[in-house]
């Protein structure tokens, strides 16, 4: 098993990325981009919820003992891993459809948004602006009780408003 799932005592990131497969990276990187540009710590990791359940409840089980605040789980196709997180934490998860080539990320969207009651997945969109939207959403949650991550998420949407203001059309 991978040493990092054996578990240090405490991460230093409040964010958890967590994507099914390598092929999630592509749009998972918006997530942990904006993150870093948030300045808020996070980690990032494939873990599937079909082909590695025992190392993805391990994982989740001592996510919040080890710090982190909020998991982002990006999948595609049946998109089980954000359920299969929210089953075994408290913490908020937020989950990203990623776009398949079948059904372009509808069965993805589907999965995650279709929770039974008793175990919510925040679901954003389809592809990167999900990632980027959830990387923004778990700022706002943990931004809630640190000042210095609400700063730099009003700072960012500030910057945001300007560069829209700005824009002058032909």
């Amino acid at each position: 098993m991978d040493s990092l799932l054996m578990s240090e005592p405490k991460s230093p990131a409040l964010v958890a990325i967590l994507m099914g497969s390598k092929s999630d990276w592509e749009t998972m990187r918006h997530s942990v981009e904006t993150l870093n540009e948030l300045g808020v710590p996070n980690e990032y990791h494939v873990l599937s919820a079909h082909r590695t359940p025992d190392a993805t409840a391990e994982f989740t089980r001592k996510a919040a003992s080890r710090g982190l605040r909020v998991i982002i789980a990006g999948a595609g196709g049946a998109a089980h891993l954000a359920g299969v997180i929210a089953a075994y934490t408290w913490l908020p998860v937020l989950g990203v459809p990623i776009q398949s080539k079948a059904l372009q990320g509808l069965d993805s969207l589907l999965s995650m948004v279709q929770m039974p009651g008793g175990i919510p997945v925040g679901t954003l969109a389809i592809g990167s602006a999900g990632a980027k939207n959830a990387a923004l959403l778990a700022a706002s949650i943990i931004g809630l009780h640190d000042e210095r991550i609400r700063k730099n998420l009003e700072a960012f949407r500030e910057k945001q408003t300007d560069t829209v203001l700005a824009q002058r059309l032909p």
